[in-house]
């Protein structure tokens, strides 16, 4: 099983954010139908809880780009010095 995680590990960094999070989608789905073994459902919840921290890096990073991005045009005026002594 080590071998396993360390793949799933490796593969997960390279995951986007659509493809995390229909595979978590699809690792939920398997572990409430149930009909798994303990490990199956132990290997399944280790994956979801991989699978969720890369969505939630994904979200991160976007919430990071919009509050930049809502910040950039009102400080650009200020920082380029040209608004301010037109005056």
């Amino acid at each position: 099983m080590t071998d396993d995680a360390t793949t799933a590990a490796g593969a997960t960094g390279t995951l986007g954010y659509e493809q995390a999070r229909d595979e978590l989608i699809e690792v939920v789905r398997r572990l409430e139908a149930g009909g798994t073994t303990l490990e199956e459902s132990l290997a399944l919840w280790e994956r979801g809880e991989e699978l969720a921290k890369v969505c939630r890096h994904w979200l991160e990073g976007a919430r990071a780009r919009l509050d930049a991005a809502l910040a950039g045009p009102a400080d650009s005026p200020e920082s380029d010095g040209t608004a301010a002594d037109n005056g």
